[in-house]
């Protein structure tokens, strides 16, 4: 137990003692106790959360009627292991997720624990439907901390460095990103490039893509890209695989972020948000291919944990009962309109994007170049000033918004105004002398 008195300096000193050195702390604080958008460290300063635990709490901090459903579950039984003595709470969830699920075809679904675990065990899937080896992924995606998906990722700093060599047959394609100069046409001659160069399409099992790029930078996959990726997998009997471990569970307006689009990928990753911060992930896709894998190829000792499952059917009510789809595509109108109004004001930002709530601005030095120096600087002005911030991207310029999207117009109002106090701080405004 925390004791009354302790400071987050005491605990940050027994962490460094305790705790491996690369489990990185963006923020050197402890949480004591948290509520909807607002967190209160165990000095009893409060902050606004506008990182969500990296997209995991889109129903905010203890949602009563989550809280209510884990409780009720925790009287019930905390574990059985699904492939020992099943549940009932893991097969409605894989009924609500086959539903909610794009898709004018039959669908399955498996529960896991981790995202990393979910990407992990999609690739298995598809291996296991094509009789197929090879992935194609994205540069900036991300995909996990396993070495499989390490090796899909497509960032080398921090993740991937001093834990090669990876799984082999794993190749990466450009991502279209107009800002930093890579058109969709480039992005298309990439994967034609690694199939001239590196390996025939009749041996790649899958190519999997996060409709938005989350650790990457919020950049979203144009429309027009996902709609010639559906059909270039449909040409060679690729699978399709979209990444939503970030974007999905409503994030973006929709539940699955790849709906904007119009398309429907073979399968489907899904994690964080969907259990409203009790560790659950899945697969979903389509059954022909769910089922390709012989029983016993899936599954894992805490996938598919009863109190996950009960959290996840209380998360996806809320969605239902609170609206929170409509909410979601509110909320990133609000974020987005702000937003765009700082840019008039400092040059600094040079893009506002996303989808629905999730939405980031990018920072750019007077010389035109990616600016990690300011955005590592807004963060930490923000913190001092009550407000939780991350930053993502390549180039670590990116500040994301994740926001609950339960939270109220003033707090997200409050946590603005930091921004732009620290903004107003950290760098001249347009027309002003630096």
């Amino acid at each position: 137990m925390t004791q009354s008195n302790a400071s987050n300096r005491d605990w940050m000193q027994r962490r460094r003692a305790a705790v491996a050195n690369g489990v990185k702390q963006t923020h050197e604080i402890f949480a004591a106790r948290a509520e909807n958008a607002e967190l209160w460290d165990i000095e009893g300063r409060r902050y606004i959360d506008f990182a969500g635990g990296i997209a995991v709490l889109n129903t905010g901090h203890c949602h009563p009627q989550i809280v209510a459903a884990v409780q009720e579950q925790l009287a019930r039984f905390t574990h059985t292991c699904f492939q020992i003595v099943a549940h009932d709470n893991y097969v409605e969830v894989a009924e609500k997720l086959n539903a909610l699920a794009p898709g004018d075809f039959a669908k399955k679904s498996v529960l896991l624990t981790t995202g990393a675990e979910a990407v992990e065990n999609a690739v298995k899937i598809a291996r296991a439907a094509t009789g197929r080896s090879a992935v194609i992924t994205f540069t900036g995606g991300y995909h996990g901390r396993t070495l499989m998906t390490l090796a899909m990722t497509g960032k080398v700093n921090p993740f991937k460095l001093g834990f090669g060599p990876f799984p082999g047959e794993v190749f990466h394609a450009r991502f279209p990103n107009a800002l930093h100069g890579v058109s969709i046409e480039d992005a298309k001659a990439s994967l034609e490039t690694i199939f001239l160069n590196d390996v025939e399409p009749s041996r790649v099992a899958a190519i999997a893509i996060e409709p938005i790029q989350g650790e990457g930078g919020f950049y979203v996959a144009p429309f027009e890209f996902l709609r010639w990726l559906r059909a270039l997998c449909d040409k060679h009997g690729i699978l399709l695989i979209a990444d939503e471990i970030q974007t999905g569970a409503g994030r973006t307006g929709k539940w699955f972020a790849i709906e904007h689009s119009g398309i429907a990928p073979d399968l489907i990753t899904t994690a964080k948000s969907l259990a409203g911060g009790i560790p659950l992930s899945a697969v979903v896709g389509r059954a022909e291919v769910m089922d390709a894998p012989l029983p016993g190829g899936l599954g894992g000792t805490y996938a598919g944990s009863p109190l996950a499952c009960a959290a996840a059917l209380a998360v996806i009510r809320a969605f239902e009962e609170e609206s929170l789809l409509e909410q979601a595509r509110t909320l990133g109108e609000h974020l987005t309109t702000r937003l765009h109004a700082l840019q008039k004001q400092y040059s600094a930002i040079v893009d506002v994007r996303g989808l629905g709530a999730m939405v980031a601005f990018e920072l750019f030095s007077a010389d035109g170049k990616p600016d990690a120096d300011l955005a590592a600087k807004l963060v930490r002005y923000s913190l001092q000033h009550g407000l939780i911030l991350l930053a993502c991207g390549m180039f670590g310029n990116v500040i994301r918004i994740l926001v609950p999207l339960t939270a109220s117009t003033g707090l997200v109002d409050e946590g603005l105004d930091i921004i732009a106090g620290g903004l107003r701080e950290l760098t001249p405004a347009i027309g002003k002398a630096a």
